[in-house]
């Protein structure tokens, strides 16, 4: 399965600061579902795109919707921040595209 999806980008700070594209919450069921065996530790691997970046990563639950960890490298190539808007595809392992 394949999703794409508009989001703006957020900033959540832990241990570090991460900058996340939180996925819409009507699509989290879908991707619940679709992810059945593939979720550890209740993340889902993904392969993204943002722009013309892809890059691997692992959404992660937070407050009943997941975000998607946007990398540094990827902010760099897409000169995107914290409070832009951006759209993301996300896929499951072993998907083509």
């Amino acid at each position: 399965m394949a999703w794409t999806f508009e989001s703006v980008l957020v900033e959540w700070r832990g241990p570090a600061p991460y900058v996340f594209a939180p996925l819409p919450r009507d699509l989290t069921d879908d991707v619940k579902d679709a992810a059945r065996g593939l979720a550890y530790w209740g993340q889902i691997p993904v392969t993204a795109t943002i722009g013309e970046t892809r890059f691997d990563t692992a959404m992660w639950p937070k407050d009943g919707r997941f975000l998607l960890p946007v990398k540094a490298a990827v902010q760099r190539a897409e000169r995107i921040d914290v409070g832009d808007p951006v759209t993301v595809a996300v896929r499951l392992p072993g998907e083509i595209g």
